[in-house]
């Protein structure tokens, strides 16, 4: 029962993924595209989830995490140089 439900879990999220990759690539302004990157690498950590789930492996769950902690820093360099035009000031 739980390969099954991993398996459509799988299925899902990598739709997802596909969904959100659409949004980055033709996303109408900015936030948009920033927002579907966020969602992107929130569904990049469900797979590895997933993956480490479906392997039994706790390997997938800490690149999950350092995925996580690389995407918030990403995420808010990113948001600071569209408001402000530099990163560090």
């Amino acid at each position: 029962m739980l390969s099954l439900a991993v398996s459509i879990a799988f299925a899902l999220v990598a739709a997802a993924v596909v969904l959100s990759l659409w949004r980055l690539l033709k996303g109408p302004d900015k936030p948009d595209r920033i927002l579907a990157l966020d969602t992107l690498y929130i569904n990049t950590i469900a797979l590895l989830v997933l993956l480490g789930i479906h392997l039994g492996s706790s390997l997938y769950f800490e690149a999950a995490l350092l995925i996580a902690m690389m995407g918030f820093v990403g995420t808010v360099a990113l948001c600071k140089y569209i408001l402000r035009g530099d990163i560090i000031e």
